[in-house]
Formats: structure tokens, sequence, C-alpha cells
């Protein structure tokens, strides 16, 4: 048997405030993470790259069109798949930044708008792809 591989590609989308705006996963049994705060995002399809599945994955889900040359690479995961045992994970993951909130209408899950403060005390709701991302993205911010 060959052991399942998944092609992801993901986004974190912050508002004109400096807010993130999350997934709040559906609460169903049949889908990973259910009731999880995570990202906007999800698989590759056909031979479509990294970048044009998190721009297709972005507009599927929040209706917000945005052009592939606003989101920005964060950070890339391959190795075992921490929600699949046995399988393996290659993640892009991306920031999409001066998201319009109000342009958003969520089609998978719901909108979670949160401010950076409000991160730590929700962690454990977090998906670990906000973990990791949130995580990446502090650490990968100019130190001034």
């Amino acid at each position: 048997m060959i052991a399942p591989r998944r092609e992801i590609a993901c986004a974190i989308l912050i508002d004109l405030e400096g807010r993130f705006l999350l997934q709040r996963r559906d609460n169903v049994v049949n889908i990973l993470y259910p009731g999880k705060i995570g990202l906007f995002g999800g698989h590759r399809e056909g031979d479509e790259t990294f970048l044009e599945c998190v721009v297709r994955e972005v507009r599927e889900e929040t209706s917000y069109l945005a052009s592939p040359e606003q989101f920005q690479h964060l950070w890339s995961y391959a190795g075992a798949d921490y929600a699949v045992n046995g399988g393996t994970l290659n993640g892009e993951y991306y920031v999409l930044r001066n998201v319009p909130v109000d342009a958003l209408e969520v089609t998978e899950g719901s909108l979670f708008v949160a401010e950076r403060k409000d991160l730590p005390s929700l962690a454990a709701e977090f998906a670990p792809s906000v973990t990791a991302s949130v995580a990446k993205l502090f650490d990968n911010r100019p130190r001034s």
C-alpha cells in the first residue's frame, strides 16, 4: 500500500487593521481538525503550482480574488504528515495582507477574526498549520 501524500497551499489573511482573518472549520467528523481555527487553503489540483493553488483556494473559500503577486511566501514544509498516519505532506504557506474584511464571503466554515494580542490565548484552538505559520510570521519579521 502506498502511503498517502498530500500537497497543500494555505494563507494567513491579514486585514487593513492588522487583524488575522482565519477560518473556524466546520465541526463535522469527515474533515481534518473539525471545529478548530485554520488557515484558508487546500489541496493542489492537477498541475497547478502551489501559488496558483492558494490563489484558487482563497477565492473559493472567501470569494476574494487576490493576484498571485499579493501573496508573500512565508514557509515550506515537506515531511511526515502530522494529520495522516504514515502519509507525507508538502505544504507551502503564504501571507496575504491588506484584505478588506467586508469583501469576504466565507463559503467553508466561518470567518474568525483575531487581534494579534489574542493569538496566544487562542493557541489551543489552532490547527497545527496556524500554530506553525503564526510562529514563522513573527520569527521572520525584520528586527529593528
